[in-house]
């Protein structure tokens, strides 16, 4: 079975369970980041874009209600989170659910399932998301992959749009250099300046819009967009 590849963070506190889901996403060429403490998966969660965060209830140092709770609240866009314990009472699901949880898997369970359960996830809040996005002074039509500057129309690339919806969904936060890269092209990406090259071109195609200075570098982490005084989200 062929799998759309998938960003995915997995937060889970036993190694071996660990080493076991990251292994077979991986063998699904899914990028899976790893957190075994709450306070990594808070941190990593909104600092990256994940399609989907695999979270176990119990951890060491904040329960996975919590966890679930701040990456709601505080990741630059939504984010389905899969739950998965041991416990399987009713009492203990109605309560991930009412935390925020999307979905609900109790271990043990088949990994296959797993993946399922991923897609289904990533696609439901795709389909879920605006087909519009306005930032300041861009407009992106997601379903036509169309961009507007000003009202005017954007010449991109299809590299180039996706690398703009990607700085659009994180707004205000940046993102990292490898999430766009993986984004862009998983785990082959051309060569180690294909992002350079799409960022240049990008830039100079909103600077002919009239943008010059939307996407800025961010050192020893990434690009983000930032807008001008006067614009508005």
């Amino acid at each position: 079975m062929r799998h759309a590849a998938l960003s995915i963070l997995v937060v889970e506190d036993h190694p071996t369970i660990a080493r076991q889901i990251v292994a077979f996403l991986d063998g699904l060429a899914w990028q899976a980041d790893h957190a075994a403490t709450g306070a990594l998966a808070i941190d990593l969660a909104t600092s990256n874009i994940y399609d989907v965060v695999l979270l176990d209830l119990n951890l060491p140092d904040i329960d996975g209600l919590g966890v679930c709770r701040a990456i709601k609240a505080r990741a630059a866009r939504n984010v389905p989170v899969l739950m998965l314990t041991a416990r399987d009472a009713f009492e203990d699901k109605a309560r991930g659910f009412h935390g925020g949880a999307d979905d609900y898997l109790t271990k043990p369970f088949d990994l296959r399932e797993l993946a399922l359960r991923c897609e289904a996830l990533a696609r439901r809040n795709a389909l879920h998301r605006d087909q519009q996005t306005t930032i300041g002074p861009l407009t992106l039509h997601l379903r036509e992959r169309r961009a507007l500057c000003h009202g005017a129309p954007v010449a991109l690339t299809q590299t180039g749009f996706r690398v703009l919806s990607l700085l659009c969904d994180a707004y205000p936060h940046a993102v990292g250099r490898s999430t766009l890269i993986h984004a862009l092209w998983g785990d082959d990406p051309p060569d180690s300046d294909a992002l350079k090259s799409h960022l240049y071109a990008l830039r100079k195609q909103l600077d002919l819009a009239g943008a010059p200075d939307l996407i800025v570098t961010i050192p020893q982490l990434g690009y983000r967009l930032a807008l001008a005084s006067g614009d508005h989200v």
